[in-house]
């Protein structure tokens, strides 16, 4: 193979250990050279310094798992790092050990066959892990505030059925009450505050039930860790907007497009960056999002049209701002979801508002404009002669005949 890279390395990650493989000129030959080293602070300082020794320009490494973060660390400010995709260097059959795939690896940098995978800058990481964490918390107090409703289930309480939210403040005074002791129907329900107050003989009659001293003691815990969670979502948060005060404009003219508020604004930017100089074109960022359909074809026939895999963290973000933008009334994204649904159904016509949305975040965040929506109406203003003759057909499968007249 032609030498392209003529000082490359390229690094086998494990957890305790990796395996780095240099090849470099010697004369009118080249040689290799690997050495395994250790994943604490001190062997990967040695590390950086045994390549910096070599000259080395370039570095390559496979996404195994989280191990390469901590080598990603220590190197990226030294040497041109490439994260690859394992699948993408698959070892030949019959050669697997670390020795052989990290110069496997090797030979495929020093030849230029190597693509590398989408890292994001420092600030962009650290927002990255600040805002997965406060995901998994906010999934972590649904998945408690469920428990508390099966809790409540097993007492005979049917408060939920009565009051919208049984975590809001009349919800919670009548809780905390039947923790420290109170079962008295008609008190509990005199904690009523608000709206609430107008439904007070179902109240009363939904608070009859047989709470003990277990339940007092599980309701008390889980009312504990949901206040624990919901302090380290509002510390986290608050970090988050912190870390995204140098992006704030970015974080607005997310805000702007239908569906997306300040917390799917910044999962979003914590996911894709701001600079989209990374993405040559919107349906790169797409691909590189799985946001779009599959290409898989042989002989003349297209087999399967599943989207490739993306960053579930990024998907659970689009789906959010998709759910809430087929509920704004006379949008695009409505209307290209009502269009769609009768024909692919709701899985498919979903993705397709995802893929919009993931398009137009691109091209908002790489001229700096607003979104401008083009209305519940575009598709009948784009081809009038189409919907009508789509109406026309409607109303004669009805048994209707036709007759049109162009209006004054």
């Amino acid at each position: 193979m032609e030498v392209i890279v003529e000082r490359a390395a390229a690094l086998d990650v494990h957890k305790a250990q990796v395996t780095a493989c240099v090849r470099v000129p010697a004369g009118r030959k080249r040689v290799q050279e690997v050495v395994q080293f250790q994943t604490t602070v001190r062997g990967l300082l040695t590390l950086r310094d045994w390549l910096r020794a070599y000259r080395v320009r370039q570095v390559a490494m496979e996404a195994t798992g989280v191990y390469w973060k901590p080598v990603w660390a220590v190197l990226e400010d030294d040497f041109e790092l490439l994260l690859v995709n394992a699948r993408h260097v698959k070892q030949v059959p019959g050669r697997k050990t670390d020795i052989s795939d990290a110069a496997w690896l090797c030979q495929l940098l020093e030849a230029g066959l190597l693509k590398a995978s989408f890292v994001p800058p420092k600030p962009i990481r650290q927002l990255r892990q600040l805002t997965r964490y406060r995901k998994a918390l906010i999934k972590e107090r649904q998945r408690e505030a469920n428990r508390l409703h099966k809790a409540l289930e097993d007492t005979g309480i049917k408060l939920d059925c009565v009051a919208t939210d049984i975590l809001g403040v009349s919800g919670r005074a009548m809780l905390d009450a039947l923790c420290q002791g109170t079962t008295d129907p008609e008190v509990l329900a005199d904690l009523a505050r608000g709206k609430l107050r107008k439904k007070l003989p179902a109240l009363k009659e939904a608070l009859e039930g047989r709470f003990d001293s277990l339940h007092a003691l599980l309701v008390g815990s889980i009312l504990a860790h949901l206040d624990f969670l919901d302090e380290q979502i509002e510390r986290l948060s608050e970090a988050i907007e912190e870390q995204l005060r140098p992006f704030r404009p970015a974080v607005e003219l997310l805000r702007s497009l239908d569906g997306i508020e300040t917390r799917t604004a910044q999962n979003i930017l914590a996911e894709i960056g701001v600079d989209m100089s990374v993405f040559p074109s919107a349906a790169h960022l797409a691909s590189w999002a799985g946001q779009c359909p599959g290409n898989d074809q042989s002989a003349g026939k297209r087999r399967s049209g599943h989207t490739r895999k993306g960053s579930k963290w990024l998907n659970d973000a689009l789906k959010d701002a998709a759910m809430a933008a087929i509920r704004t009334n006379d949008s695009y994204l409505q209307a290209q979801y009502q269009r769609l649904r009768p024909r692919v159904g709701h899985g498919r016509a979903l993705g397709a508002v995802k893929h919009s949305i993931i398009c137009t975040c691109w091209h908002m965040l790489t001229t700096g404009e607003l979104y401008r929506d083009l209305g519940g109406d575009y598709f009948r203003r784009r081809d009038p002669e189409r919907q009508t003759r789509r109406l026309v057909a409607q109303l004669e499968a009805l048994g209707h005949t036709v007759t049109l007249k162009e209006a004054a």
